[in-house]
């Protein structure tokens, strides 16, 4: 058999986003993460939204979910100017 073949397993610090940090064992010295358990609406029971990439954002924009509102609206308003008529 191979020796000294698996990596060091070592104290890691683990720190957070929110300024939360924690101490685990891993392959790694320290890691950064997003989001913990500290700050997760899950863990933390508040109904907040949580979005640090703004990929939401993103894909609003990409599809025009904003604008498609808006025109949907228009639309209707139109159709019942025209029906009235």
């Amino acid at each position: 058999m191979q020796k000294d073949i698996h990596p060091d397993y070592m104290d890691t610090e683990v720190s957070c986003g929110c300024g939360n940090s924690f101490t685990t064992r891993s392959t790694v010295e320290k890691l950064v993460v997003e989001i913990c358990s500290a700050c997760h609406p899950f863990y933390t029971g508040t109904m907040k939204y949580v979005d640090s990439a703004g990929r939401v954002e993103k894909f609003q924009k990409k599809y025009n979910w904003g604008k498609r509102k808006d025109t949907a609206e228009d639309e209707t308003a139109t159709e019942a100017d025209t029906a009235t008529e």
